[in-house]
């Protein structure tokens, strides 16, 4: 009698469990880490939804976006959270995603937002990080880091947002020049990684002076080491921004909970967790603003940022600059 109890309950458990209904987001490789957002905001979704938040981790940004091509309308995820301005207007384009619906309001971006697919969840601008125990002076633009002897640690374009974003700076910064600019820089390069986790972490082991990443990375040596060594290089021809952004895929089989979703991307209990976990600026500044740490930031002097809508004409040449001053 007490093991047909037993296994009466067993059953109804697993009836609860199956009953339970499963919203599954694409997502970069940090975002899901230990110490990335994903734990906090799926506790926090869950909290509210009734539901089952399954993050999957599909690589970094750009990859995100490869990997949903590839499935199509087959694909399990119901939400895409990882892509940014310079892929949104290519991922529009697949007529996979659908319209997010929501009304975002106020904004806390410093351009304006009239996406009506792709709604923004953070943002930031990318940067030449350094340790001021191994580089106290470090180069004050592009040239000067070419004519430098100093080892930078970069991320692929092809797989990677910062990878993207670094050479879309590059293009926007110098334009026709940009060619002479990455033949200069070749040399400097250790090596080109998939993704952000794994350039940063090389750095953290001493493998290179420099690597690309964001203005807002030294926040997280500060607020969490209380670790100052760590800053971001200021570059003269100013530094590109990157807004990351959340979409629904149109094929959903969770429309409503997918919409809950991204209706939460923009609450205060997602917004929050971004600075000390993401270590990027929040799209709405939650209630009681930015951690301390984040004012010590560098502000730069000059944002740059190709429109969503014209990135596709230069994103294929950028790259292939890139990839010609690499293969020389």
């Amino acid at each position: 009698m007490r093991f047909s109890i037993i296994a009466a309950g067993l059953l109804a458990g697993s009836a609860a469990l199956a009953d339970t209904p499963v919203l599954t987001v694409y997502t970069y490789d940090s975002f899901v880490s230990d110490w990335g957002p994903g734990p906090a905001v799926e506790a926090a979704f869950e909290e509210t939804c009734g539901c089952d938040l399954n993050f999957v981790s599909a690589g970094d940004g750009a990859a995100l976006l490869a990997r949903i091509r590839l499935e199509g309308a087959r694909s399990e995820a119901d939400v895409v959270l990882g892509l940014d301005t310079n892929l949104s207007a290519a991922a529009a384009e697949t007529g996979l995603f659908a319209p997010h619906g929501q009304a975002p309001g106020a904004l806390d971006l410093p351009i304006a937002w009239d996406d009506p697919v792709f709604l923004p969840f953070d943002w930031g601008y990318f940067a030449f990080v350094h340790d001021t125990t191994r580089l106290a002076v470090p180069p004050a633009d592009f040239r000067a880091l070419g004519d430098s002897d100093v080892s930078i640690l970069i991320q692929d374009p092809r797989s990677s947002t910062p990878g993207l974003g670094l050479v879309l700076w590059v293009k926007a910064a110098y334009g026709d020049e940009a060619p002479a600019v990455w033949e200069a820089l070749s040399d400097n390069i250790v090596t080109v990684t998939p993704g952000w986790s794994e350039a940063y972490g090389l750095f953290l082991e001493g493998e290179a002076d420099m690597v690309l990443s964001y203005t807002t990375s030294p926040a997280y040596h500060l607020i969490a080491e209380e670790d100052d060594t760590k800053r971001a290089a200021p570059f003269a021809e100013g530094h590109y921004m990157q807004v990351e952004v959340a979409g629904k895929l149109a094929a959903t089989d969770q429309p409503e909970l997918a919409d809950a979703f991204l209706g939460f991307i923009l609450s205060d209990a997602f917004q929050s967790v971004i600075p000390t976990t993401n270590w990027m600026y929040p799209a709405k500044t939650p209630e009681f603003g930015l951690p301390e740490g984040f004012g010590e930031l560098i502000t730069p002097d000059k944002a740059l940022l190709i429109p969503a809508g014209e990135v596709e004409a230069q994103r294929a040449p950028a790259i292939e600059e890139w990839l010609d001053a690499l293969s020389r």
